[in-house]
């Protein structure tokens, strides 16, 4: 770890640890494997590569990948040389990449080979990529990553981060439905490694499993932390719960990181309780709280050893609700606090207030604003967004929650109508943005609905244009043209008129109100 008085960067981390535990396994995914070593030996030869592509520091570099070793080693490369990595969801339509790709504005674009398809017109979109870099492969006009590498100089870049820089840009969906990204800078991350190892006990030679997208917050954050105490991340590509089990056994996991979700499909594997998890210390969850059920389930077949964890991209670190907390079984206010988010991490601040920014009093619902030492910084080109976001040092989340007495946070809505499917953040306005666009649709409001398996699923509430003709199919499939596919529409309604408030907005407590019940 660093000590006091070094750079607070988070490329002193891996340089620390490419010394101090050169042989030790950071990574595997698959067959590949990385060392502590060979982990910041790549990343300075692509970092060093980069700049001979003209890169240079706090340029930005984008990466559209899936999970895959790689992806670590372009987070090293950026975070050692002071580029600012942005990461683009692949998940998301083509359309939606651009878009986002056009506010970040890199030099350098990593893609990973099965996307090759949308280079050109990537290409044609966004002008300011100067090269494309196939991180598996080889494409026409495209430098292959595995020569940039070999022909490489040794000897690292020229250039290294300081505390002030910027290390990180995280997308996150907007209410406008506009990609918002999230400035992370590289004292604020590299302090989360203090703050966020708190709740997970790392000690070298532990093993995450990484299933969850590289590109989030979560993933990201928690990898990180894993290898900076000298731990091993084991990558999955993406997750599937059958791999996962078997990996939690053959892979001696000792920590795993799962939405809800995740954890539902992973304990409904067969054969799931003939197996032996010896190492197997924990297992955080995050974007929901666990069904009582599930939990009760979770911990007769592994134990007691779920953990709670809060974060955003914005919010980095918040809340956790620990080990010992978890008791499906126990008083009122025990099983109560298993819908909570917990209590605030060490160094975070956390306020419910009303809207003229004064607290609320204990129990009262109001919105939730954060203070802390690893919230990010803004919002990238959206000078707009960070003033109404961050007031006097305030994050102000958007989201509705209240405290109790003992100062546990429950969220009881969402100001920004965030639909949380899968664990993935779903923005109602986007997806009623394109159904707008199908001629068969008036008027369409976007709700979420309670579902057993993904927590939440998007239910579209249509107007329909007269003398059209639409079904759920048709809608679904003109939506997942222009968003991703995760995003559409999973139940159709037809109104005559939707609610209105006087001020003309259309009512959605209302329509929860009317329509969740019967999902």
């Amino acid at each position: 770890m660093l000590q006091f008085g070094e750079p607070l960067t988070l490329g002193r981390v891996f340089e620390k640890n490419a010394h101090r535990l050169a042989d030790e396994l950071a990574l595997k995914c698959g067959s590949e494997t990385r060392t502590h070593g060979q982990l910041y030996a790549n990343g300075c030869r692509l970092a060093a590569a980069l700049e001979g592509l003209g890169m240079c520091k706090q340029d930005r570099m984008a990466v559209l990948s899936m999970n895959n070793i790689e992806f670590v080693e372009a987070y090293v490369a950026g975070w050692t040389a002071g580029y600012i990595v942005a990461t683009v969801n692949f998940r998301l339509a083509l359309p939606e990449i651009i878009a986002i790709l056009n506010d970040i504005a890199p030099r350098v674009l990593l893609i990973e080979g099965q996307y090759t398809g949308m280079i050109r017109d990537i290409r044609q979109a966004v002008p300011s990529i100067t090269d494309v870099v196939i991180i598996d492969g080889n494409a026409l006009d495209a430098h292959s990553y595995a020569e940039l590498l070999s022909n490489a100089a040794a000897d690292a870049p020229s250039t290294r981060s300081t505390d002030d820089d910027v290390a990180s840009l995280i997308y996150t969906s907007g209410t406008t439905g506009r990609a918002k990204g999230c400035i992370l800078g590289q004292r604020e991350s590299a302090f989360n490694m203090f703050v966020l190892p708190q709740s997970m006990a790392c000690t070298p030679g532990d093993r995450f499993l990484c299933v969850m997208p590289l590109f989030h917050i979560g993933a990201m954050a928690v990898a990180l932390s894993m290898l900076a105490y000298g731990g091993m991340v084991i990558i999955e590509r993406q997750f599937d719960p059958a791999s996962a089990v078997e990996a939690l056994a053959d892979e001696r996991i000792t920590h795993v990181l799962f939405a809800p979700t995740m954890v539902q499909m992973v304990l409904e594997q067969p054969g799931i309780a003939d197996r032996n998890y010896p190492d197997l210390r924990m297992i955080m969850y995050s974007a929901a709280p666990m069904p009582s059920t599930v939990l009760r389930r979770g911990m007769k077949l592994l134990g007691p050893v779920f953990v709670q964890l809060m974060g955003s991209s914005e919010g980095c670190a918040m809340t956790w609700l620990p080990m010992v907390m978890h008791r499906p079984d126990g008083t009122e206010a025990e099983q109560r606090r298993l819908l909570s988010i917990g209590t605030p991490f060490a160094g975070v601040d956390i306020r419910i207030v009303d809207e003229h920014g004064k607290d609320c009093p204990t129990g009262e619902p109001g919105e939730v604003a954060l203070r802390s030492p690893i919230m990010f910084r803004g919002y990238w080109n959206n000078s707009a967004a960070t003033l109404e976001a961050i007031r006097d040092g305030w994050f102000f989340s958007g989201d509705i929650g209240q405290m109790d007495k003992d100062g546990y946070i429950y969220l009881v809505d969402r100001k920004k109508d965030m639909i949380i499917s899968g664990g993935e953040n779903i923005y109602s306005r986007e997806v009623e943005e394109a159904a707008l666009q199908h001629s068969a649709v008036s008027e369409v409001a976007v709700i979420g609905l309670p579902d057993d398996q993904w927590g939440e699923i998007v239910c579209a509430i249509v107007v329909p244009a007269s003398g059209e003709t639409l079904t759920l199919e048709l809608l679904a499939a003109h939506c997942q043209t222009l968003i991703a596919s995760y995003k559409k529409p999973r139940r159709l309604v037809f109104v005559d008129e939707l609610p209105k408030m006087v001020s003309g907005k259309v009512d959605k407590k209302a329509l929860r109100a009317a329509y969740a019940v019967t999902a």
